[in-house]
């Protein structure tokens, strides 16, 4: 489905949507309504719960957070639905040690730092699986109204999954059948024009409960805070779960997502940042030509999850996963001020991609031992296969002032400088051990060697690259769990990631590496309303392959390291007040660089001290019962854009709220992000010479119906 048929008719085909879901919400209301007095049952949802006691991501087995030497972030569903998501990346603006939006409002893709390091092309994954996005071929940007919750392992997780990202990972788990009947339909709208249709229904097929399903699905017309810059979206996810027997289970994940959007916008420092004799630049503005950027992406996923108890104590699990992603993606951007301050001298882009991806994870969980000590031993073999091909292309285009821009400029990209088949490979074994000894000692010691390759092949030019990197990771971790609740711990950890290209020789790069040490504490107390995770860090990255400034040449001298302090905490106090509160504290360098004036700077678009607060009230008696009010505060220390560390961004503070009303079936909320209107600039960066800042969101506005049945 392209672009032009989907922007024409979504409106149309939303309001449709929207008077249906209507009806279905309305329809069992009405006949409530006729049912005699004594039949109807009051329901009022209280009790959202943050605090999660388990995840699967740290360690691939349901471990305990409190238990875990290892730092370990949840977003369950009772957060997504507070805070009314609209982006994976605005899911994760309370998390600790991620910077979810770097460069500001992203409506592309999923962009985010975890400790101080990139995570967009490497760190996303879902179900347990990576979607690979090799030299950004493609992006993703997945759907939270479709996840059940969100699993955030920081730091190096190689041991477990490979190669990745030394900051760590986001685990995007998808909504899944289960016996409980699910039926929920929502409208939601908002300021810029946004229009959505959403629902969640599931439940058991025919008697008893072998068979389940869930069916999620979304519709939205939106527009964004940026002139000429749409956000529409279909998704639709269908599975399915068969259980033919207690200990047989097989469920089937499948989605589709279709999105139509155009690039975000980078505007000139003077009349942003500092001050323009011209005047300022309104943060609305559109750099770019309205019939000329798009960016259309259609991704699909097909896979299962297989699992067999042979045992109490021994399970095997098979879990696979097909997925494709076309993207075409052309953008008019900025490029460089003229003298007079207002005349934008602009480039074209275009990349235009596509990816098939397949990935295979079999393990053996088997639980041994007597009431002294216990192993869980987990041992698995997983595959990876990514085949991606990229086409760019890139050109200039006529200059516009930024005060008074005019539209219309013929835009032409000239033919392609890049047209590559990219494959990668990856097999990886590996075993883990969780010991408890007693009820304190808790251990997790975990190996992995894997063997990677990747092939990219120049359809230009005719040549042909392969690397092939074999690597074994480690990690270790040991807590001592109190009986009152607290798990003192320190752990050790190793990452590995394939460089792709040669040097100056022709030889093939050695693939980066990453290290940390790490050591915490955590407390829960026994009723398992307060959850307390602090951790100090240090993370090394090495082998970072680097443009020489003197020869423009590749070469592989690249070190940074990045040591900090996170501080969480997750509360649900009985007296109707929940906290989800987070500090980090980062200290990033350059270690080792071939230019050397910037050894010893810190990394750039990454602030020093991220704070997030939010806290939800709801009444529980009396005549307000099923009323809440929430209210969120977000702080991002400054930042410098350029690696010189000449250009400082200012930090800045916004507020986000929320306001809920549960009425029986019905739920009515109203979300406001940024609720001041606060006009602040996300980063800032060189181009050509040029200062370019990115902003953050304006003040969004959202109102929500929902009913479930």
């Amino acid at each position: 489905m392209s672009a032009d048929t989907i922007g024409p008719n979504i409106r149309s085909l939303l309001t449709c949507s929207s008077l249906t879901v209507l009806g279905l919400a309305l329809f069992p209301a009405l006949l409530q309504a006729q049912a005699p007095e004594d039949t109807v049952e009051e329901i009022i949802v209280t009790g959202k719960k943050y605090v999660v006691e388990d995840a699967s991501s740290g360690t691939k087995t349901r471990t305990p957070l409190a238990e875990t030497p290892l730092t370990v972030s949840v977003i369950n569903d009772d957060l997504l639905d507070m805070w009314n998501a609209g982006k994976l990346t605005e899911a994760m603006r309370y998390v600790p040690g991620i910077q979810a939006e770097p460069f500001g409002i992203e409506p592309r893709f999923t962009n985010i730092r975890i400790r101080g390091f990139d995570a967009a092309t490497t760190g996303i994954f879902r179900d347990g699986l990576a979607l690979r996005n090799p030299g950004f071929s493609v992006s993703y940007n997945l759907e939270p109204w479709g996840a059940e919750r969100i699993e955030i392992p920081r730091g190096p997780s190689s041991v477990l999954y490979g190669q990745g990202s030394p900051g760590g990972l986001v685990n995007y788990i998808s909504k899944r059948p289960g016996t409980r009947p699910i039926r929920e339909v929502e409208i939601e709208v908002g300021n810029y024009d946004r229009l959505q249709t959403q629902f969640d229904l599931g439940g058991t097929v025919g008697r008893g409960e072998t068979n389940q399903y869930r069916l999620t699905g979304l519709l939205r017309d939106a527009e964004t805070q940026i002139d000429f810059v749409e956000e529409d979206r279909i998704y639709i996810a269908p599975a399915f779960t068969w259980q033919p027997t207690a200990a047989t289970r097989l469920t089937v994940l499948t989605s589709f997502q279709q999105d139509n959007t155009k690039n975000s916008q980078a505007l000139p420092g003077p009349g942003t940042l500092t001050p323009n004799p011209n005047g300022t630049v309104p943060i609305n503005r559109f750099t770019g030509e309205p019939d000329v950027d798009e960016v259309d992406r259609t991704e699909f996923s097909i896979g299962y999850e297989l699992e067999h108890d042979f045992d109490a104590d021994l399970t095997f699990r098979q879990n696979f996963r097909y997925n494709n992603v076309d993207l075409d993606d052309t953008v008019v951007f900025s490029n460089g001020i003229e003298p007079d301050l207002r005349t934008i001298n602009r480039g074209a882009f275009g990349n235009f991609g596509r990816l098939d991806g397949y990935a295979l994870d079999n393990q053996l969980l088997w639980t041994l031992g007597n009431q002294t000590m216990t192993h869980t031993l987990l041992a698995g073999i997983d595959y990876q296969y990514t085949d991606a091909r990229s086409i760019q292309s890139f050109g200039g285009a006529p200059s516009i002032d930024i005060f008074d821009p005019v539209y219309g400029a013929a835009v032409t990209l000239p033919p392609p400088f890049k047209d590559d088949e990219i494959e990668l490979e990856q097999l990886g074994v590996y075993l883990q051990d969780q010991i408890s000894i007693g009820d304190h000692w808790r251990i997790n010691l975990a190996g992995r060697w894997d063997e990677a390759s990747s092939t990219t092949t120049s359809r230009l030019f005719g040549t042909e690259t392969e690397t092939d990197d074999g690597e074994f990771t480690f990690r270790a971790g040991v807590g001592y769990h109190f009986e009152a609740g607290f798990l003192p711990y320190v752990s050790y950890s190793e990452s590995f990631l394939p460089a792709s290209g040669t040097d100056a020789n022709g030889d093939p790069f050695e693939a980066e590496t990453g290290r940390q040490y790490e050591a915490g504490i955590k407390y829960e107390p026994a009723d398992g309303d307060l959850l307390v995770a602090v951790a100090v860090f240090d993370l090394e990255r090495d082998n970072i392959v680097e443009f020489d400034p003197a020869t423009f040449l590749p070469v592989q001298t690249g070190r940074a390291s990045s040591r900090g302090l996170e501080a969480e905490i997750v509360a649900n106090l009985d007296f109707g007040l929940d906290i989800f509160a987070n500090y980090t504290y980062l200290e990033t360098e350059i270690e080792a660089s071939p230019n050397p004036a910037i050894i010893g700077n810190e990394f750039t678009q990454i602030p020093d001290q991220i704070v997030s607060l939010w806290g939800d009230y709801q009444f529980e008696q009396g005549a307000l019962r099923g009323l809440g009010v929430g209210l969120g505060l977000r702080y991002q220390g400054s930042n410098f854009g350029d690696a010189a560390n000449t250009v400082e961004v200012p930090s800045f503070t916004v507020y986000d709220a929320a306001i809920h009303y549960q009425w029986n079936q019905w739920r009515l909320g109203l979300n406001l992000q940024n609720f001041t209107d606060e006009e602040y600039a996300a980063t800032c960066f060189q181009r050509a010479g040029a200062n370019f800042c990115t902003f953050g969101e304006s003040r969004t506005v959202r109102g929500t119906i929902n009913y479930q049945w």
